[in-house]
């Protein structure tokens, strides 16, 4: 993607970014409040709007079915990544592309490969648990991809509580809450992946 940013009264420079697909963890069950669905259907309707590609879970249920349903609908590219013995429960979306493998680990691992930068909406334990292993492994400099949570209501501010803990602990530097942002809507969580992707051409 690029687009055009004043660099003076006379210059135009070219800012490119690298982000072309965006990974989207989140919750998988309906029975949350309507907001945190909503919010899902606002970012895949966004991330489409935008040019980029949505990976996700691959459910058709929560906030992964939402997410990928208005992507859909606005004409975006969707991967959605199942692991088989999941088919029943989370009920694959068979609009969009899918890729089926056999285990969780598959499921993470073909998600990251797949994506540039991640945006974590509300969700459970297994939301959780994406997000602090992608995380992990940004700590353990095995990556640099960006992430940002992503709430309504202020649903993630424990978590911010508890690393700015750690943190305090000086169990992990100050500087690694660089990797990841807590924004409240689609487009400060979008531009806050591409502010950490900006190279100028």
């Amino acid at each position: 993607m690029s687009k055009k940013l004043s660099a003076g009264s006379d210059k135009r420079v070219e800012i490119m970014t690298s982000i072309k697909s965006i990974c989207l963890f989140c919750g998988s069950s309906n029975e949350v409040e309507k907001k945190y669905l909503d919010l899902a259907d606002e970012l895949g309707t966004y991330i489409a709007s935008h040019g980029y590609r949505l990976v996700y879970g691959g459910g058709g249920v929560g906030l992964m079915g939402a997410a990928a349903r208005a992507a859909y609908q606005a004409k975006g590219e969707v991967l959605g990544i199942m692991p088989r013995f999941l088919l029943q429960k989370e009920r694959i979306f068979d609009d969009v592309e899918h890729r089926i493998v056999d285990t969780m680990h598959e499921r993470k691992q073909m998600m990251y490969e797949e994506s540039d930068a991640f945006i974590v909406l509300p969700g459970g334990i297994g939301t959780l648990e994406e997000a602090v292993e992608v995380l992990s492994w940004a700590r353990l400099n095995l990556h640099a991809k960006p992430m940002a949570f992503l709430d309504s209501g202020e649903f993630w501010k424990p978590f911010f509580e508890l690393m700015d803990h750690i943190v305090k602990g000086r169990f992990t530097p100050a500087e690694f809450l660089d990797q990841f942002t807590h924004t409240t809507s689609p487009e400060q969580a979008v531009r806050a992946l591409e502010d950490r992707f900006v190279q100028l051409k």
